[in-house]
C-alpha cells in the first residue's frame, strides 16, 4: 500500500515537472521570448474567433451583419473581461507561490479560482438572458443591424462558461510557467471554428447567429481539451466534486490581485463600447468601420500584449523568489522586444490602410470611414509597448491596484472625454474618434512610469 502511494506521488511529481517551469534562472531575453511566443500565438488564435466571424459574415452577408457581429461581440467582451482580470490575478498569485515554493498555498488557490469562476459564469449567463435587449437599445444599435446583434449576443452568452473555463485553466498553466499547452488547445478550437463558420454562415446562410453558434461550440471544445489534458497528467485538481473547494484566505488574495484587473478590463472595454455608441450614431458604415479596425487592432497589438503578460508572469515568479534585479531586467528586455514589433505594425498600418480594410469588405462608405479613423488611431502602436510592459511589471509584483488605476484613468480620464470632444463637439467624426486612443495610452504610461520610478512596486503584495 505504501509503495502504491509513493508511486502515485512520484507520478504526480513527474507530471508537475512537465508543466512547471522555473523562470527565476537563466537568460532573461531567451526565457521571455520563449514564454511570450506561445502566449502571443494563443492570443492571435483567440483573436481569430471574432475576426473569422466578421470576415465570413462580411463576405457572405454584408455590412449590417458585420455591424451586428461587432456590437454583439463588444458586449460579450465586456462580460468576459471580468474573467480575464481574475485569470490575470490567478496567474500572478500562482506564479508567486511557485517561485516561493509554497505548494500548498498554490494548490488551494487553483481550487478556489476554478470553483469561483464556475459559479460566476452561471450567474452572468442567467442575468444576460434577461438584459440583452435592454443593453442593445442602450448603446444605440442601428436598426438595420439590431436583429443580427441580438442573435449574436444571445447565443454567445450561453457559451460564457466555456470562455471562463478555458481562461481559468490557461491562467493556471501560465502561472506554472507553461504557455505552450494553452496554444495547442486554442489552435484546435480555432480550426473547428473556421470550419463551422463556413458551414453555418456560408452554406446554411445563418448570418451572425450562425457565427455565434460556431464560436460557442469551438470554445467548448477548447475547454474540454484542456480538462482532458489536465486529468491525463494527474493534475492536483482532478475535476471530481470534492475538488471544487473554496478557501476564504486564498479567495481574498485572488480578489485583492484580480478584482482591480477585472474592474480595469470592464471599464476599458466599456470605454470602447462608448466609442461604438458614438460610431453607431454616425450610421451603419461608421459602425462597421470601427468594428473592422478593431479586429485589425486585435492582431496589431498582440505582440505588445503577449510581451506585457509574459513580463507579468516572469516578474511574479521572480518577486516570489526575491529576485528584484531580475524583475527589472525583464521589464527592460520586454519593452525593447514589444517596441520592435509595434514599430513594424505601425509602418504597415500607415502604408496599407486601404488594403487592410478591404480584406473585410468592399463597401466604399465603410472603407472611407475606416481610413479616416486609422489616420489618427494608428499612432497608438508607438505608445502601447511601454503601457503594457510597465503594467506587466507592476501587476507581477502584486500592485494590480496601481496598474489598473493607470488603465482606468486612461479610459475614463482620456479616451471617453477626448472621443466625445474630438468626434462630437469639434465635429471631427471618425478622425477625432481615432485620435482619442494614442492620448489615452500616453496618459496611462505616464501614471505607470511615475509609480515605477518611485520604487514602491518593489514591496511584495502577495508574499511577506
Amino acid at each position: 500500500m505504501e509503495k502504491e502511494i509513493l508511486r502515485a506521488e512520484e507520478s504526480k511529481s513527474t507530471n508537475r515537472t512537465k508543466i512547471e517551469k522555473d523562470l527565476t534562472e537563466g537568460n532573461v531575453a531567451k526565457q521571455l521570448i520563449m514564454f511570450a511566443l506561445p502566449f502571443m500565438l494563443s492570443n492571435l488564435i483567440q483573436t481569430l474567433y471574432n475576426v473569422v466571424d466578421m470576415l465570413i459574415v462580411g463576405n457572405f452577408c454584408g455590412t449590417a451583419s458585420i455591424s451586428g457581429v461587432n456590437i454583439g461581440g463588444q458586449v460579450t467582451f465586456v462580460l468576459t473581461s471580468i474573467v480575464v482580470g481574475l485569470s490575470v490575478g490567478g496567474t500572478v498569485v500562482i506564479a508567486q507561490y511557485l517561485g516561493a515554493g509554497e505548494r500548498k498555498a498554490m494548490n488551494e488557490t487553483i481550487k478556489t479560482l476554478i470553483t469561483f469562476l464556475l459559479i460566476s459564469s452561471i450567474v452572468i449567463t442567467v442575468t444576460m438572458m434577461f438584459l440583452s435587449d435592454g443593453v442593445l437599445h442602450l448603446i444605440r444599435t442601428p436598426e438595420e443591424a439590431y436583429q443580427e446583434a441580438r442573435d449574436y449576443l444571445n447565443v454567445t452568452v450561453t457559451g460564457i462558461i466555456f470562455i471562463f473555463g478555458y481562461n481559468a485553466f490557461a491562467a493556471i498553466l501560465r502561472g506554472l510557467g507553461d504557455s505552450k499547452r494553452p496554444l495547442v488547445f486554442v489552435a484546435i478550437a480555432c480550426i473547428i471554428n473556421i470550419f463551422l463558420d463556413l458551414l453555418f454562415v456560408g452554406a446554411f446562410g445563418m448570418a451572425a447567429g450562425g457565427a455565434a453558434i460556431a464560436t460557442v461550440i469551438s470554445q467548448g471544445i477548447s475547454m474540454v481539451a484542456c480538462i482532458i489534458y489536465l486529468k491525463k497528467i494527474n493534475f492536483e485538481f482532478d475535476f471530481r466534486l470534492n475538488s471544487f473547494r473554496f478557501y476564504g484566505n486564498r479567495f481574498k488574495k485572488l480578489m485583492q490581485v484580480g478584482i482591480p484587473v477585472s474592474i480595469q478590463n470592464v471599464i476599458v472595454n466599456f470605454s470602447f463600447l462608448v466609442l461604438t455608441t458614438i460610431a453607431n450614431g454616425m450610421g451603419v458604415s461608421a459602425s462597421a468601420a470601427l468594428g473592422v479596425v478593431g479586429k485589425f487592432n486585435g492582431f496589431a497589438i498582440l505582440p505588445a500584449i503577449a510581451v506585457g503578460s509574459s513580463v507579468s508572469a516572469m516578474v511574479a515568479q521572480n518577486m516570489g523568489a526575491g529576485r528584484i534585479d531580475r524583475a527589472k531586467k525583464t521589464l527592460y528586455v520586454g519593452y525593447v522586444l514589444a517596441l520592435s514589433c509595434s514599430v513594424v505594425v505601425f509602418v504597415i498600418s500607415r502604408l496599407f490602410p486601404r488594403q487592410i480594410l478591404s480584406v473585410f469588405g468592399d463597401d466604399p462608405d465603410m472603407i472611407a470611414a475606416g481610413l479616416e479613423y486609422m489616420k489618427t488611431f494608428t499612432f497608438d502602436y508607438l505608445i502601447v509597448p511601454s503601457t503594457f510592459c510597465l503594467g506587466g511589471l507592476i501587476s507581477g509584483a502584486g500592485h494590480t491596484m496601481i496598474s489598473s488605476l493607470g488603465s482606468i484613468m486612461s479610459a475614463l480620464g482620456f479616451r471617453v472625454p477626448l472621443a466625445i470632444l474630438f468626434a462630437i463637439v469639434l465635429d471631427k467624426g471618425m478622425w477625432g474618434l481615432g485620435l482619442a486612443a494614442p492620448f489615452a495610452a500616453l496618459g496611462s504610461t505616464i501614471i505607470l512610469l511615475i509609480y515605477y520610478l518611485s520604487g514602491k512596486w518593489k514591496k511584495n503584495k502577495i508574499i511577506d
